[in-house]
């Protein structure tokens, strides 16, 4: 049986396909790894070639091999505490502003997206757990999002390597984790504290029961995006969060580069960008 190859044609093709179904952009440089990718589930299809597979794609009435194929495409590299300034900015400055103008008794909301394993929401729970005095006043609702299902499922079970957890201090390792092994088992308190849900932020449908949000957390994921990806994504997130809300970004994003919606806000820890308390 002849080897499968991918042609300049089919991964343009692939290319154009996948942009339009997810927002992400694969450029020239990442040729080897989308190939590498294509080839495995051509075969695990069973289909013969390329085109044969591409057709099946494209007209699956289930939809199941373009999720089998998303989860393999998506990047999924974080770890506990992952640029810690953001979290300290959530709790000595983001969530005083917050509880401050507080009229009603409702949850705080944190919307995290990607979810990746889980490690950016627990950190959160974690962060608030330990660092906030609030936590002991106000309910706290968080959601953490993904397009990868195989992702979510690692990110419910909540299992990590000790590479995952190395920066995480040994008191709070020891009051929140279980060693089993060589992996930690976080906690059940902090399992429930998520709530984790598949969301493709180049759906409309997908995105549009996401609102009221507080904060959204967004990190290193407009970086696979162009540039009208990315402003479509700003657009989705203005209108998910509420007046006055917050979103983070990775340390080599920039709101201000993507769209003029935002104020942006320079605290002592971290800078992020906020939706106008006057919107609506």
């Amino acid at each position: 049986m002849a080897a499968i190859t991918i042609t300049d044609d089919d991964f343009q093709k692939f290319r154009e396909y996948f942009y339009r179904k997810t927002g992400i952009n694969f450029e020239a440089t990442k040729r080897y790894f989308v190939d590498k990718r294509l080839i495995e589930r051509i075969e695990a299809t069973g289909s013969a070639d390329f085109r044969s597979y591409f057709v099946m794609l494209r007209f699956q009435a289930s939809g199941d091999e373009v999720q089998q194929l998303t989860n393999l495409m998506t990047v999924n590299e974080t770890y506990f505490l992952r640029e810690e300034y953001q979290f300290q900015c959530l709790v000595n400055s983001i969530l005083p502003e917050i509880t401050k103008r507080k009229t009603d008794n409702r949850s705080i909301r944190i919307w995290c997206i990607p979810s990746s394993s889980g490690e950016e929401p627990y950190t959160v729970a974690l962060y608030m757990m330990e660092r906030w005095p609030g936590i002991s006043k106000w309910d706290v609702e968080i959601i953490s999002s993904d397009i990868d299902t195989g992702i979510l499922h690692k990110a419910r079970v909540g299992r990590f390597s000790a590479r995952s957890v190395q920066h995480v201090p040994a008191a709070w390792l020891a009051r929140y984790f279980v060693r089993q092994g060589d992996e930690y088992q976080i906690c059940e308190d902090l399992r429930q504290s998520v709530e984790f849900t598949r969301v493709n932020l180049a759906e409309p449908g997908d995105t549009r029961p996401y609102r009221n949000f507080d904060v959204i957390f967004c990190r290193n994921l407009l970086i696979y995006f162009d540039d009208v990806s990315r402003k479509a994504a700003a657009e989705t997130f203005y209108d998910a969060l509420k007046p006055g809300g917050y979103i983070c970004l990775g340390h080599s994003e920039s709101m201000s580069r993507i769209s003029s919606l935002y104020k942006v806000r320079k605290f002592p820890e971290a800078i992020v960008y906020q939706k106008s308390l006057e919107a609506r």
